[in-house]
């Protein structure tokens, strides 16, 4: 016996069921996927800070062992130049990133999303990471002051210096913090220029690579920056995303920056990216 075909309304309305029961798990793991934390953290240009200026009154980079307690600063105040060191806001760990945040970001200029482990490798709660990044912060600065008295003839220890920058941490300002003890005890760097820039240095003077160079790029120029000081290794991510006006110029130590800052002070060639 010949079975009878059935009406293609009956054949319709039993797929649009099928397709609805269907779609209702589906509607329902994309409205969880949208409210649930993900594992990424958002990042933003942060703040500028001119290691040759003040932080909360008192000169960023001072030399306690001079006269009038430790408040004579070499160099300082014959230019009017500024050394900017540069840094991006993150979110801090116990913050919630959701789908929508992520898709905000993804689309804009002054944002990017990292992995949370890439944005704080060493700990999950805000206590730890603020451990993390002061002792990266301590171990940076006492490079740095080494490197920069090594560059001036000098040995650790044959000037004290002090250094404070408030919530400026991490490893990346170890190139500017070099920068602005050269500057205070052997004459101005700048030519009266804003410059910035980023790089860790480690105790020979040998600039290495650090993370978020187009955001902080962004920072400098907002902050009045037109001279970008970057970690030879980040040239081609830099230059890909340089803002209209910053000229970008390349460092792999610090003897090799202050020959570039030499350069542009007297209008000389400046090595690019």
């Amino acid at each position: 016996m010949t079975e009878k075909p059935r009406p293609r309304l009956a054949l319709f309305s039993t797929r649009r069921r099928t397709l609805t029961v269907c779609a209702v798990p589906v509607v329902a793991l994309l409205a969880v996927a949208a409210f649930a934390p993900l594992p990424f953290s958002l990042a933003q240009p942060g703040d500028t800070a001119d290691v040759l200026g003040e932080n909360a009154g008192k000169p960023v980079i001072s030399f306690p062992d001079a006269k009038d307690g430790g408040k004579d600063t070499g160099e300082a105040g014959k230019g009017e130049g500024k050394l900017l060191a540069v840094t991006i806001g993150v979110t801090n760990p116990d913050v919630t990133v959701r789908a929508a945040d992520v898709a905000r970001a993804w689309f804009a200029e002054d944002r990017a999303v990292m992995p949370r482990e890439a944005a704080y490798p060493e700990g999950d709660s805000v206590r730890e990471v603020k451990r993390s990044i002061h002792k990266q912060m301590k171990d940076s600065q006492d490079k740095a002051v080494t490197a920069a008295l090594r560059q001036l003839g000098k040995k650790p220890g044959d000037v004290d210096v002090s250094l404070r920058l408030g919530d400026v941490g991490g490893p990346s300002a170890g190139l500017l913090f070099s920068l602005g003890i050269v500057d205070k005890l052997e004459g101005d760097l700048t030519g009266g220029r804003t410059i910035a820039g980023t790089g860790t240095i480690d105790a020979q003077g040998k600039v290495g690579p650090v993370g978020g160079v187009p955001l902080k790029m962004r920072a400098a120029k907002r902050d009045g920056a037109r001279h970008f000081l970057v970690p030879e290794k980040e040239c081609g991510e830099a230059e890909a995303q340089r803002p209209k006006g910053l000229r970008l110029i390349p460092v792999t130590t610090l003897d090799k920056t202050l020959d570039s800052l030499k350069a542009l002070k007297d209008g000389g060639k400046l090595p690019s990216c």
